[in-house]
């Protein structure tokens, strides 16, 4: 989700800051008097496409300048197009640009997203750059509010990513040791829920994987993976079908937005050469996410996580779970921000983060409901060979301070600051950490 994290920042920071000045409740897209384009009653609107006010959406030239810990600086401009329906809720976004990135050179990005309503949404990005680098990727999720007896949840991912770096496996790998890579994969990620109440879902999961490991954009300046780990297990590739289950119990009050009730889930998984993968390993895990009100504008959000391999000897690097970077992706990513992604990778993790959310401004901008948010936060994480390892064991803290704009009810577009024991990092994104 790089390529969407770079835009949304910046669009819901200016709906909430660069705007806040604006006369609240008084600006609409459509007709000059208030109702909205897609009002039956003012269909079809009356459309002067010299005349901004009329349009069905809104507008928002952006400038793109981002620094990512493993990618480089990307420079650019995207024209970001905001469609709200009859509630006055952000129904789509369509988001192109074009940019020029230190180590991918120039480059461009197809994005829409689609936000139907609480329960079903849905993306489609494309992205291509001067060097090595492309992505596909189509997401479609519906049941997410648990509101029918089922939910269903899709993905398709291509990729070839030349900016990978590994610094070898364990808890103390040390920034000397990096290496580069590119990772080419596919996967379709396909999970079905059963939700026997609101709160308690029982769902499977399949992901079947195809990867390959090949020399990334940073061959002048970084060794190949390969040269640097040549018994590394993973580095030809592989294929995998991951089988897992998932067991949850969701109080939140909002999937996306939450701000009270919690939620509990614990998964376990396995990959098997009888079950057409190239490999054999099984992992399980759990987490716990809560969310503590304090009066009106203050949020507590705590997150617990940890993930074993029991039986992982055989288990390829890039199926291990890996510590760094600002997303919390289950059995994959998880968030620790004074670092860059994956920069600590091992058969087992744990993981704890704590933030205080404040809603500092509110404002109706754009026709949407804008709410900036500050949010200090300190994290503490570990990854371990075996499952005998102590998970409260040597672990690298983290603290730092986010900044959230949100467009209410199902856009949040952060800028966390993070410093850890190898310095300070800057991440920008959509959505929670968590």
């Amino acid at each position: 989700m790089r390529t969407i994290r770079l835009f949304l920042c910046a669009l819901a920071l200016v709906i909430c800051i660069g705007t806040a000045s604006a006369d609240s409740g008084n600006y609409n897209n459509g007709s000059s008097n208030g109702s909205s384009w897609l009002d039956p009653t003012n269909w079809p609107p009356d459309l002067q496409w010299l005349n901004p006010a009329t349009w069905p959406f809104t507008l928002i030239p952006l400038p793109i300048v981002v620094t990512d810990p493993n990618a480089g600086t990307t420079v650019g401009v995207m024209p970001v197009f905001l469609f709200n329906d009859s509630n006055h809720h952000i129904s789509s976004i369509l988001a192109p640009d074009v940019n020029d990135n230190t180590i991918l050179g120039a480059g461009a990005t197809f994005r829409y997203l689609a936000y139907p309503s609480a329960d079903t949404q849905w993306y489609a990005i494309g992205a291509v750059s001067q060097t090595i680098a492309r992505r596909i990727d189509l997401h479609y999720a519906t049941g997410r509010a648990h509101q029918d007896w089922w939910s269903f949840d899709a993905r398709f991912f291509f990729e070839r990513d030349p900016t990978e770096r590994f610094f070898g496996l364990g808890n103390g790998s040390r920034q000397a040791t990096e290496a580069n890579y590119t990772t080419k994969q596919i996967y379709g990620d396909f999970k079905l829920g059963l939700n026997l109440s609101r709160e308690f879902q029982i769902a499977l999961e399949e992901k079947p994987h195809w990867i390959r490991i090949d020399p990334g954009a940073l061959t002048s300046t970084l060794p190949f993976i390969g040269t640097l780990y040549p018994t590394l297990k993973g580095l030809d590739g592989g294929s995998e079908i991951m089988n897992r289950m998932l067991i949850s119990y969701d109080t939140r009050d909002s999937v996306d937005i939450p701000t009270n009730g919690g939620l509990a889930r614990v998964f376990a998984g396995v990959v098997d050469r009888r079950l057409a993968s190239s490999v054999s390993y099984s992992q399980f895990g759990g987490e716990l996410r809560q969310y503590i009100p304090i009066g009106n504008r203050v949020v507590l959000a705590g997150h617990l996580y940890a993930q074993y391999t029991p039986a992982g000897s055989e288990t390829p690097f890039w199926a291990m779970p890996r510590l760094g970077g600002e997303e919390s992706i289950l059995a994959n990513q998880l968030t620790l921000r004074g670092y860059g992604v994956g920069r600590f990778i091992d058969n087992n993790l744990s993981v704890a983060n704590l933030e205080v959310r404040t809603r500092v401004l509110e404002a109706t901008i754009f026709d949407t409901h804008g709410i900036l948010e500050i949010a200090p936060f300190g994290e503490a994480g570990r990854v371990f060979h075996t499952p005998r390892g102590n998970p409260l064991d040597e672990l690298h803290p983290v603290g730092g301070l986010g900044i959230r704009a949100i467009a209410d009810p199902f856009v949040v577009g952060f800028i966390d600051f993070g410093l850890g024991g190898e310095g300070a990092s800057v991440f920008t994104g959509i959505d929670y950490p968590f």
